[in-house]
């Protein structure tokens, strides 16, 4: 991140771009009861407030220099809500396999333990990749496309297959980012091993 970027992210709590993640965070329950009970008209239009509000909170925090480190922890925490809300509330009903639950919160399981790693080697978390990026982009919107063919069945014949598509290889890349991300940690932490005092200067790659 450049300085200029740096000098933009402020540690500021109360600003409206702020606010409507927090809206969003709120929306997680009940969303997810709402689709554990069947209404699932309600909960897509829930979901599509929340994903109006993801969007507006981004414009927002960029168009009037309201980034700030809290947003951007929000932001990917609503996110990731939203996909293990709708894939337990899914599965709930059998609508998705268990398995696909395991597969999503298993990678960030694994990540977490990446982190724990990084963390006692004096480390913050590394930068998202784009892949990941374009992996949660999958996800969010593949089970949206499957509850969009349990509200209205008549849709469900194009609706049913898209979803499927983007969740399979969203999680797909979901898997293949997290793993790009702990090879990255394994060479920062070796790379830092290797210019400690006593170790050689040079490191295999």
């Amino acid at each position: 991140m450049s300085t200029a970027e740096e000098r933009q992210v402020s540690s500021r709590v109360l600003t409206l771009p702020n606010l409507l993640s927090m809206l969003r965070l709120v929306l997680v329950p009940v969303f997810l009861v709402l689709l554990i009970r069947g209404e699932d008209c309600w909960a897509l239009l829930v979901l599509v407030v929340a994903s109006v509000s993801d969007y507006l909170d981004g414009f927002l925090a960029r168009r009037y220099d309201q980034v700030t480190r809290l947003g951007q922890l929000l932001d990917p925490a609503a996110d990731r809500l939203y996909i293990f809300a709708a894939l337990l509330g899914l599965a709930s009903r059998d609508l998705v396999p268990w398995w696909i639950v395991l597969v999503v919160v298993g990678r960030d399981v694994f990540l977490l333990g990446v982190g724990v790693v990084l963390a006692n080697f004096g480390f913050g978390p590394l930068p998202v990749h784009q892949l990941g990026k374009l992996a949660t982009f999958c996800l969010f919107y593949a089970l949206p496309m499957i509850m969009l063919g349990q509200a209205f069945p008549m849709l469900a014949w194009w609706s049913d297959p898209l979803g499927w598509a983007f969740g399979i290889w969203g999680a797909f890349l979901y898997w293949w980012a997290g793993i790009i991300y702990a090879i990255e940690a394994v060479r920062v932490i070796r790379l830092t091993g290797a210019k400690s005092p006593g170790r050689s200067d040079t490191l295999e790659d």
